[in-house]
């Protein structure tokens, strides 16, 4: 069949738009990218939080209520709604805060995570026939599964997971859509496999007798040809493609090959171990895109003569209209930026999960460092806790940006708290959904974004905001090779 003629859920995208957490990749973005033919990414970090604060924040409108009418379980929807809409959150007080998820989580906290990324989801695909993704990070265990099942219940087309290396995913998401229970081990810190504990999950109390579930394809975001062999070869299923993401690109990145040496301004330095080789890649038969660094149309023609079907953009919709960063947060950020060059610094030490993690230096949030010293140290949403096997053989969890004394109790060494930064509480408040303290205080942002954020200087043209569909005209003349099917 001539790929013309394929519905747009069967091609593939030329583009596709990064999943940056939390919630700046959010379902406004995403469906905006998904309608101009692309394939539009949603943020499932901490999707649950998120859901529960919009909820606490804005109530359910008649969008989110078509939404939510269209979720197989009413009963579940009814307890969500009623749990966080009932008494009206005023503006300036606390949020109603979630327990932080364990292995013993309880029904309701799961709940909330399936319904959670099924809204999330079925918002970013209203109204269009385009494809939807779903971002996740390996790295946070716990809710995977869940949320792959609301993501799955409500039609996503692409599932796309790094921090880690997945292996185990396809698997899982040929039993869920079988409608078959998932059992996943929970990484421990110091301890064995044999010795950490399972996560179980059961779809059948979400399906309603439903039929099969669609199986989205899953693509692998790598930083070299070495993982995607290992991906390949190690999965319990199929590995549909690849995201190539290099050092340049925002957010978490994966840490240097070989011994770790550090630049002037302490950021880590990147050698040929670390570069990829495209032709190993391409021999493995999957499509795959290049992400980091793709700010103009040359960009995308340099990939796709490296064999890439395409690439992966994150900093340049990072700050468009769409986004879900905090619009007075992103003004400011593009006022700096109209100012003169913007500093994004590639730190060790901020991110407690040990990756190399990007920092924008803007006013104002935990890049500075008297802000960073001011906040109080705390871990109350706790998504990027690692799990320990304690003394008395019981699972702890411990977080290195908690309070330093209570992470050294459990265990934990003084170096990594050193600098170390809550980018939970940090990038919930980047979103516009920062906890606000006893004290009236609200938690301060961190920014995050990709080395080249200067250049979208050349999206602004003058103007104070631009547009996801800017973004990807800006881009789609690098396509001038490619036929009309995948343009």
């Amino acid at each position: 069949m001539n790929e013309t003629a394929l519905p747009m859920s069967k091609r593939l995208p030329w583009l596709i738009q990064g999943g940056m957490g939390i919630a700046v990749s959010d379902w406004r973005l995403a469906r905006s990218v998904s309608t101009a033919g692309q394939l539009g990414v949603v943020s499932g970090t901490a999707i649950d939080a998120v859901f529960a604060r919009r909820l606490q924040k804005f109530g359910v409108d008649d969008a989110l209520r078509s939404v939510l009418d269209r979720f197989p379980i009413r009963s579940i929807v009814d307890d969500v709604v009623r749990q966080f809409t009932t008494v009206r959150r005023r503006a300036n007080t606390p949020y109603q805060n979630l327990l932080m998820l364990t292995h013993r989580s309880k029904r309701r906290s799961t709940d909330l995570l399936v319904l959670a990324a099924f809204a999330e989801v079925a918002m970013a695909k209203a109204g269009h026939s385009g494809i939807v993704g779903i971002n996740l990070l390996t790295k946070v265990q716990i809710p995977t599964v869940a949320l792959l099942c609301g993501a799955m219940l409500a039609g996503v087309d692409y599932v796309l997971m790094g921090a880690g290396v997945p292996t185990h995913i396809p698997g899982v998401l040929e039993r869920l859509r079988h409608g078959q229970s998932v059992e996943t081990k929970l990484t421990l810190a110091n301890a064995t496999t044999d010795e950490s504990p399972t996560l179980h999950f059961d779809p059948a109390p979400y399906l309603d007798g439903s039929p099969e579930l669609d199986r989205p394809k899953f693509i692998g975001i790598i930083s070299s040809n070495v993982l995607a062999n290992a991906l390949v070869k190690r999965s319990e299923g199929t590995v549909d493609g690849f995201v190539v993401e290099r050092p340049v690109a925002g957010g978490h990145n994966a840490p240097p090959r070989g011994p770790l040496t550090l630049d002037a301004d302490e950021s880590p330095i990147y050698g040929p171990r670390d570069e990829v080789d495209f032709d190993a890649l391409a021999s493995l038969g999957r499509p795959f895109w290049i992400g980091g660094g793709i700010t103009n149309a040359e960009h995308v023609r340099a990939a796709r003569q490296l064999g890439a079907t395409g690439v992966q953009v994150g900093t340049l919709f990072a700050y468009c209209d769409e986004s879900g960063m905090d619009e007075p947060l992103r003004a400011q950020v593009i006022k700096s930026v109209e100012a003169g060059d913007v500093d994004v610094r590639t730190s060790i030490r901020a991110s407690s999960t040990g990756y190399p993690f990007k920092v924008v230096s803007v006013d104002g949030t935990i890049s500075e460092r008297d802000v960073y010293e001011r906040r109080e140290r705390r871990c109350d949403l706790g998504y990027l806790r690692e799990a320990f096997l304690a003394n008395d053989g019981s699972i702890g969890y411990r977080c290195a940006a908690e309070p330093v004394k209570a992470y050294v109790r459990k265990g934990g060494e003084v170096e990594p708290t050193i600098d170390s930064t809550c980018l939970c509480n940090g990038l919930m408040a980047t979103c516009g959904l920062g906890q606000v303290r006893a004290s009236g205080e609200i938690e301060p942002p961190i920014v995050t974004s990709g080395d080249c954020l200067n250049e979208i200087r050349t999206l602004l043209n003058g103007r104070s905001t631009y547009y996801a569909a800017d973004v990807i005209e800006h881009l789609r003349a690098g396509l001038d090779d490619v036929s009309p099917a995948l343009a």
